[in-house]
């Protein structure tokens, strides 16, 4: 890419893709596309192939997905398997019929199989079964990576796939039915503030280990691997072309206790913290191994601390006066 590149960032408004808009701004990209879901609905075809062959985009981030909590993934599950497959078929299909250079597309940690050896190896792909609950969102994401996969051998694009562990920031999911943990417990602790409440309650015993990663590192990231990193790079010393997307993650995980107590502390929340055991704590740990992504010279520079600062200094701002 260079500045003058055209580059369509689809999923601009949430977590990643604004991130990423955000930095590619900071770092002087001047053709910039971005459209809203009432400008482009990429689920449906026909709007999708209009807007590929109107605008032409030479690059494309692939960060638009219908994501949430466990709570969300268990309870929608077509939703959650129908709107990601379409989104993705339609973006990856017409990319490769108008000719983009470069795509990047977003999959998610929850790929992996429930009980893979950690931390989670690219290598560790379909290699048994898959947690349950987010099921049709994992396999929606795992046809993509395919799909990018499939369409590098058979037709020689240049389509990557990366894989990022839990992530957080500004335009995160704050709603407590659908988001994920940690946006969940800074909101939970900051209204239990307000309130001057005695407790929050914690979903699960606390237990479970998570990687978070800061969502300005995820979009430097992507960044730098669209900048740096082509597909032949990646099967250069492999005889069969198989996993060959990259995960993008923190490098070390902590307890969803310790995530609590340090965002109880973040938020400065004096009362307890409560944990529910009737509901459930979901893959004990996700941790990935991101030794290839370092292997190429990339590792993320905001703390965890750091990172949860930030985000509540602008959740306060946004949602709260």
């Amino acid at each position: 890419m260079d500045q003058n590149s055209k580059i369509f960032i689809a999923g601009h408004t949430g977590l990643v893709g604004s991130a990423i808009m955000k930095a590619l701004k900071q770092k002087d990209y001047k053709c910039l596309i971005a459209k809203s879901h009432h400008q482009l609905d990429l689920s449906d075809f026909g709007q999708v192939n209009n807007f590929f062959k109107q605008e032409k985009p030479q690059y494309v981030f692939l960060a638009a997905a219908k994501v949430g909590g466990i709570v969300a993934n268990n309870t929608y599950r077509a939703d959650f398997i129908y709107q990601n497959l379409a989104i993705q078929n339609n973006v990856i299909y017409h990319a490769h019929q108008y000719g983009v250079k470069k795509l990047l597309f977003l999959g998610s940690s929850c790929i992996y199989p429930k009980n893979a050896p950690q931390p989670l190896k690219e290598s560790s792909l379909l290699s048994s079964q898959l947690e349950y609950t987010n099921e049709p969102y994992a396999i929606a994401k795992i046809a993509g990576l395919k799909m990018c996969e499939a369409f590098n051998m058979q037709y020689g694009c240049n389509f990557l796939s990366v894989m990022p562990t839990n992530l957080y920031g500004e335009n995160d999911n704050f709603d407590l039915t659908t988001s994920h943990v940690l946006p969940a417990l800074m909101r939970k602790f900051h209204e239990a503030k307000l309130k001057n409440m005695d407790s929050v309650s914690v979903w699960g015993s606390g237990k479970p280990r998570r990687e978070f990663l800061y969502s300005e590192d995820m979009a430097e990231a992507c960044i730098y691997i669209m900048e740096n990193i082509d597909f032949k790079d990646l099967i250069k010393n492999t005889q069969e072309i198989r996993n060959t997307h990259i995960n993008i993650g923190y490098g070390s995980d902590i307890s969803i206790a310790q995530l609590a107590v340090l965002i109880k502390e973040v938020v400065d929340f004096k009362g307890n913290i409560v944990y529910d055991t009737t509901k459930p704590d979901g893959t004990y740990q996700k941790l990935l191994d991101t030794s290839k992504l370092n292997s190429f010279g990339w590792k993320p520079s905001i703390t965890l601390e750091q990172g949860i600062q930030k985000v509540y200094q602008w959740y306060k701002n946004v949602y709260q006066k």
